[in-house]
């Protein structure tokens, strides 16, 4: 999938890019497969803010993905690759040969009239689904599950791949996008190939108002706001916040590592990210 600039009609479309869409071959969504998304606005079950910059933007559908991939030894087809405006990555639409319709995650590569499969004897094609100890060392795969039968949840956004680097006692030893190591059980379930729509991330949003679209709301510094707000607040004239930079309820910001030091998970990772 492409990339094309915009006429410089205005200022902010002089230096915005946007995705051609050359790999979209279906302008609406599977019906059934859908169901509706209820904005909150960042907000929790009591009204207050729980995520900031959250509001707004374009109405939109959810798309039910099949992250388990649990249809196992029957053949389907791929008969469209369609846009989600709830991710990343674009999602392509499966016939299975009993009638059952599914979404995916679109590998990178993936075609109309391809033919996939999910289950412990598919072959190491693009888009088959089976269990990591089935997978060779050196291959990429994605939509990675961490517990047998719950589903992928790693490694699914547009472009990005992990790499299967060994196996052993019970384990595989995967590299992921961030550059982490960690271990994941043999039984898990992954998915062959890449994550499509690569140019995702050369996208340049070129105008406020296109966060608003996308429902973020602004940001606003800690620096120009008062003290009640914000311990970068206040102050005569500009200033620089005066102290190393925290967020709005004083937990330092910019390297401070957060990740709890007796954290279950600490076990299986071989090597922290970047």
């Amino acid at each position: 999938m492409g990339i094309r600039s915009i006429k410089p009609t205005t200022p902010a479309n002089r230096f915005a890019t946007r995705s051609d869409f050359s790999e979209i071959t279906r302008d609406y969504p599977e019906k059934s497969l859908t169901k509706a998304l209820r904005k909150t606005g960042g907000r929790n079950n009591n009204g207050r803010i729980t995520v900031r910059h959250r509001g707004g933007g374009h109405r939109r559908r959810y798309r039910i993905i099949d992250f388990k991939r649990d249809k196992f030894d029957v053949p389907a087809k791929v008969v469209s690759i369609e846009y989600d405006p709830n991710r990343s990555a674009n999602i392509a639409l499966l016939h299975y040969l009993d009638g059952e319709k599914r979404y995916i995650l679109s590998p990178y590569g993936l075609k109309v009239d391809d033919e996939i499969l999910s289950g412990q004897n598919a072959p190491l094609k693009i888009g088959n689904a089976l269990p990591i100890s089935k997978v060779a060392t050196g291959m990429f795969v994605h939509n990675i599950e961490l517990e047998p039968g719950r589903g992928g949840q790693m490694v699914r956004s547009a472009g990005v791949a992990a790499q299967v680097m060994a196996h052993d006692s019970g384990f595989a030893t995967v590299k992921l996008p961030s550059g982490e190591v960690r271990q994941i059980r043999q039984n898990c379930f992954v998915t062959i190939g890449e994550v499509g729509n690569k140019s995702h991330e050369k996208v340049v949003s070129g105008k406020a108002g296109r966060s608003r679209w996308l429902g973020i709301r602004p940001t606003v510094r800690g620096v120009v706001m008062n003290p009640v707000d914000h311990p970068h607040g206040g102050g005569e004239g500009k200033t620089s916040g005066g102290r190393h930079p925290v967020s709005p309820w004083g937990m330092p910001t910019k390297g401070y590592k957060t990740r709890k030091k007796n954290k279950k998970s600490n076990a299986y990772i071989l090597k922290r990210r970047k």
